[in-house]
C-alpha cells in the first residue's frame, strides 16, 4: 500500500455519503484524509431537490419499530440501525450545527427556513470544517482489494487511488455508474425497479381535472393485497398522491412484473361511505331536493365537484338529470362508481423530486450493526445503494443518515488514524 493513502474515501456525494464522511471525521482520532468521490457535477443533488425545494429531511416519527413500517423493504433490518441512530438523533444533529427543523400536520419534517439549500449548505460547511476533501465529475469504474492492504479505486479517464477503507454510498443502483463500485466487489444485489412513481391513464376526463385532489380516497388493486388510503391528485398524466405513492412502493416488484399495466379501483369516500349509506343520501335528495341538478352539488365533502360531475357522468346519468328523476338503476350504477370507480393503469410516470429505486445490496450480505460488507471486510455501505427503501415523507433521508452515520462511526473505530 503507497504511504499516506486516505483512510476512507466515499463513493457518492450524496446524503448518505456527506454524513458518513462527516461521521468518521467527527468520531474519529487523529484523522487523516477522508475525500468524496462524486460523478456528477454537483454533490447532494438530491437534497436540493427534494420536497419541491424545500428538503424533506425526515418524519417526526422517533419509536425505531413504528418508524420501521414505513419501509417496503429492509423495514425488519432496520429496526436494529434506527435504534442506534435514531430520528431524535438526526433532529439535534442539524440544530447542534445550526438548522432547525420543524414538524409539519402530516409529520413531515423540514428546515424552518423551508429551503434545502439551509441543510445543503450545512453539510458542505461541515465537511469543509472537517478537512473533508469533495471531488465532483469523478466516475468510479471499480474497487479491487490491494495486495499490500486496502483497496484500488479504478477512475475514468484518471489514475488508481488507494484507500484504507471504502464507503460505497452512490444511491438506487439504476444506472452502470452507481453499480460499478458493487459489481466490482462482486456484491449480489436485488434488481432495481422503480418504487414511488405515480400511474399514467389515459383518460381525457382526468387530464381535465389536472390539480383537483381528495383528501382521503382509497386505492387498490383487484386480485392483490395493494391498497392505501390518502389524498389522491389528478394529473394531466393520471394519477399521484400520497396514496399513489405507497401502492407504487409497495408493489413495485408486482406492478413491474405486469408491465405497470393493471386495473386500479378506487373508493372516493375513502371508506367512509357504504351502499347503504350512500341509498340513504340519495333518497333524501330526491325528497328534499328533487329539483336540483344530480351533477350540481357533490353529496361527499371530501369530493370536489369537478370530480362529482365526472362521476355522476360515468355513471351514466345525463348532465342536467334531476335528483327526482333519478332511477333506482342510476342511483346504484352511481354508488358503485363512488366506491369503487375502475381505472386501466397504462405505464408509469416517474415523481422526480422523490425517485427512488427498489432493489441494491442484498441486506444478509452485510452487518447493519456497522454497515461493512460481509463479503469484503474494509468496504461499507450507506444509502439506497443498499436494498431499503422507504415510503415519501422523509423516510428514505432518515435510513441514509442512520446507515451513513453508523458506516461512518464504524469506520473510524476499525481504522484509527
Amino acid at each position: 500500500m503507497p504511504p499516506q493513502v486516505p483512510r476512507l474515501v466515499v463513493v457518492g456525494g450524496g446524503a448518505a455519503g456527506f454524513f458518513g464522511a462527516i461521521a468518521c471525521a467527527e468520531c474519529g482520532r487523529g484523522q487523516r484524509d477522508i475525500r468524496i468521490l462524486e460523478s456528477s457535477r454537483e454533490v447532494l443533488q438530491k437534497v436540493r431537490i427534494s420536497g419541491g425545494g424545500r428538503c424533506n429531511v425526515t418524519h417526526d416519527l422517533d419509536d425505531p419499530q413504528a418508524l420501521a413500517r414505513f419501509y417496503p423493504r429492509g423495514s425488519r433490518a432496520l429496526i436494529g440501525p434506527l435504534h442506534r441512530w435514531r430520528q431524535r438523533d438526526t433532529v439535534d444533529w442539524f440544530s447542534a450545527h445550526g438548522v432547525e427543523l420543524k414538524t409539519e400536520s402530516d409529520g413531515r419534517m423540514f428546515p424552518a427556513s423551508n429551503c434545502s439549500s439551509t441543510v445543503v449548505d450545512c453539510l458542505k460547511e461541515t465537511a469543509g470544517e472537517l478537512g473533508i476533501a469533495v471531488a465532483t465529475g469523478v466516475v468510479v469504474q471499480g474497487i479491487e482489494i490491494h495486495p499490500g492492504g486496502g483497496f484500488r479505486i479504478a477512475l475514468k479517464g484518471g489514475e488508481d487511488i488507494f484507500a484504507e477503507t471504502v464507503l460505497v454510498a452512490t444511491g438506487g443502483i439504476r444506472n452502470d455508474v452507481a453499480r460499478a463500485p458493487v459489481d466490482s466487489m462482486r456484491h449480489i444485489v436485488e434488481s432495481p425497479v422503480p418504487s414511488l412513481f405515480t400511474f399514467r391513464i389515459n383518460d381525457p376526463g382526468l387530464v381535465q381535472l389536472a390539480g383537483v385532489s381528495v383528501t382521503a380516497a382509497t386505492v387498490s388493486v383487484p386480485g392483490t393485497k395493494l391498497t392505501a388510503c390518502g389524498p389522491v391528485l389528478m394529473t394531466h398524466w393520471g394519477l399521484s398522491g400520497p396514496a399513489v405513492l405507497r401502492i407504487s412502493a409497495w408493489g413495485a416488484r408486482e406492478l413491474e412484473a405486469c408491465d405497470y399495466r393493471f386495473v386500479l379501483q378506487v373508493d372516493w369516500s375513502g371508506g367512509a361511505e357504504s351502499e347503504e349509506s350512500l341509498r340513504t343520501k340519495f333518497a333524501g335528495q330526491r325528497q328534499c331536493h328533487g329539483g336540483r341538478r344530480v351533477s350540481r352539488h357533490s353529496l361527499l365533502r371530501a369530493v370536489p365537484r369537478r370530480l362529482w360531475e365526472r362521476l355522476v357522468s360515468r355513471a351514466g346519468i345525463p348532465e342536467n338529470a334531476l335528483w327526482s328523476e333519478l332511477s333506482k338503476s342510476q342511483m346504484t350504477s352511481l354508488s358503485g362508481i363512488v366506491l369503487g370507480e375502475t381505472m386501466q393503469v397504462e405505464g408509469k410516470s416517474m415523481n422526480k423530486e422523490e425517485f427512488v429505486t427498489c432493489g441494491g445490496v442484498r441486506l444478509k450480505d452485510v452487518d447493519l450493526t456497522t454497515m461493512q460488507s460481509r463479503r469484503v471486510p474494509g468496504i461499507y455501505f450507506a444509502g439506497e445503494v443498499l436494498d431499503v427503501d422507504g415510503l415519501t415523507g422523509g423516510f428514505n433521508f432518515q435510513s441514509a443518515w442512520t446507515t451513513g452515520r453508523i458506516a461512518g462511526e464504524s469506520i473510524a473505530a476499525a481504522v484509527p488514524g
